[in-house]
């Protein structure tokens, strides 16, 4: 394995087994509110504070990992294998199918993201899976451009000649000679996306559309503490510095795994 990969890996394994397991690393109960202990500066008991609740804010930011990360990494995959599979249908077997796909993708492609991920989950009411939702209708579209690339060079190879002389069907050689080799490309694309994806739910739950309170969501926290910012800067730079973290990390190990695709190749 790549030298470089494997740190990245492994901090990325790390979010992603503390977002798993955030229930056993809390040290508080995240949702139990004491208005007592509201806005209690860091000390030694409430490492991080506590919001205007009297709720730990260190709690929520594990609770947070868990609803910011698997919200990011299920949208992730729903967009990434739904655009692959299209497009790679689109390039191989080309014809209408491929023209009215390509138009509808088009048109998606002419908004901006985040704009529309606005505007569509505005108009379905907000909520952390309408705000998924959102950004689902319109990310699929950039894995479905570049399958679709990546299979029109593919189809016309000389092996996808043999396996049609074999007897191989169409979904035979879809699925065992044109997804397998397109695989790479997009798998890069993707941990390169997931920090996009997680700032893009953030910020539609910063703007109130994405994860509804009590939900402990880095986005939603944020929001919550921007009026004291200047009085209690804890609340909102606790989270603010999580999505920091962890979009690096995701970052980092996208560039370092098309980084070591590229050795390979």
């Amino acid at each position: 394995m790549n030298r470089k990969l494997l740190p990245y890996l492994i901090l990325a394994g790390i979010l992603i087994l503390v977002a798993i397991f955030a229930e056993f690393l809390t040290p508080f109960d995240p949702y139990e509110q004491n208005l007592e202990k509201a806005l209690t500066p860091p000390n030694s008991v409430n490492l991080l504070g506590t919001d205007r609740y009297g709720r730990d804010v260190l709690s929520r930011v594990i609770m947070g990992s868990q609803t910011t990360l698997c919200a990011a990494l299920l949208l992730l995959l729903t967009i990434s294998v739904a655009g692959s599979l299209i497009g790679a249908i689109c390039g191989f077997c080309g014809g209408k199918l491929d023209i009215f796909l390509m138009r509808i993708s088009d048109i998606f492609l002419a908004f901006p993201q985040m704009v529309f991920a606005v505007a569509a989950a505005g108009a379905l009411g907000g909520g952390l899976f309408n705000a998924a939702l959102a950004l689902a209708v319109i990310g699929w579209t950039k894995y479905a451009r570049i399958s679709r690339g990546l299979a029109l060079t593919i189809r016309n190879l000389p092996y996808i000649d043999a396996a049609k002389m074999a007897g191989t069907t169409s979904a035979g050689i879809l699925f065992l000679h044109v997804l397998p080799n397109i695989a790479g490309p997009i798998l890069v694309t993707a941990a390169l996306d997931i920090g996009t994806i997680i700032m893009e739910l953030a910020g539609l739950s910063f703007l109130g559309l994405g994860a509804m309170p009590p939900t402990a969501e880095w986005g939603a926290m944020m929001n919550n503490g921007r009026s004291m910012l200047q009085t209690a800067p804890w609340v909102i730079l606790a989270p603010g510095f999580a999505i920091f973290i962890t979009v690096a990390i995701f970052n980092l190990l996208g560039d370092a795994l098309r980084d070591a695709l590229g050795d390979k190749e």
